[in-house]
């Protein structure tokens, strides 16, 4: 049967991929040069057991890729997390981390990394973190990616309305207690939120000079270049409180 307009829903709340909906207990979205990997990815995590992850379904007759729906509650915004959300968050990376570990998928990497674990591509059932979504940007990596960019994300903030720093250093001990992190890599994991902001900046920056297509105008991403400065900065003077939170 034909979709009809009263059947397609928009789904707006992502910043990179335009044209997602919803039609029915599935997410449609346009296929693009990461779908095979994305396929293949999902097709894994399916088979190893991890169910906080849509199922890839195929091509539908437009082209578009196809995905089950997860239900639940998609934050558009940032904003603060109980330590409990934090740390449901932390178990869901671990464990779709693991299912991805020693895969044809992560080759000589650790693991395949989501690389955009932020709340706003987290799904949430009774407010905790059930599921990751938009898989576009995945690829072989270090835990460290995803676990960095998750304690920026869901743990620190340069607004002026934040939880003070040690709170948020707090939180991201939290974050890490979870995941399971440890050693070398624990010992490293103020370094990799630095890099993954500094990395936002240059994501950004290539966006504004027209590196690949996105769904922002030129004034929204100037500001998330500057936001992204500013959480680097904020990260940067406070890297001993945070550091000491994490020893």
């Amino acid at each position: 049967m034909a979709e009809t307009d009263d059947d397609v829903v928009p789904l707006r709340g992502g910043r990179i991929t335009c044209g997602v909906v919803r039609i029915g207990d599935t997410v449609r979205r346009p296929a693009s040069a990461a779908s095979p990997f994305v396929a293949a990815l999902l097709r894994l995590l399916e088979r190893r057991g991890f169910s906080g992850a849509p199922r890839y379904l195929g091509r539908d007759q437009a082209g578009r890729d196809t995905f089950s729906y997860v239900p639940g509650w998609v934050p558009e915004k940032l904003r603060p997390w109980t330590d409990a959300q934090v740390a449901s968050a932390g178990a869901l990376a671990r464990a779709m981390h693991e299912a991805t570990r020693g895969s044809r998928l992560a080759g000589r990497h650790q693991v395949v990394c989501h690389h955009d674990l932020g709340p706003n591509n987290a799904v949430f059932q009774d407010g905790t973190p059930m599921a990751f979504i938009d898989f576009d940007m995945a690829a072989p990596g270090s835990p460290l990616e995803d676990v960095g960019y998750m304690a920026w994300l869901w743990c620190a903030s340069s607004k002026a309305d934040a939880p003070p720093v040690d709170s948020q250093a707090a939180q991201v001990r939290v974050l890490a207690d979870a995941y399971g992190l440890a050693g070398p890599e624990r010992a490293v994991l103020v370094d990799a939120m630095l890099e993954r902001q500094a990395r936002n900046v240059r994501f950004w920056a290539e966006a504004q000079a027209g590196s690949g297509t996105v769904e922002a105008t030129r004034a929204q991403i100037a500001d998330r270049i500057a936001w992204s400065r500013r959480e680097h900065a904020h990260t940067a003077a406070h890297r001993g409180v945070f550091e000491a939170a994490l020893a």
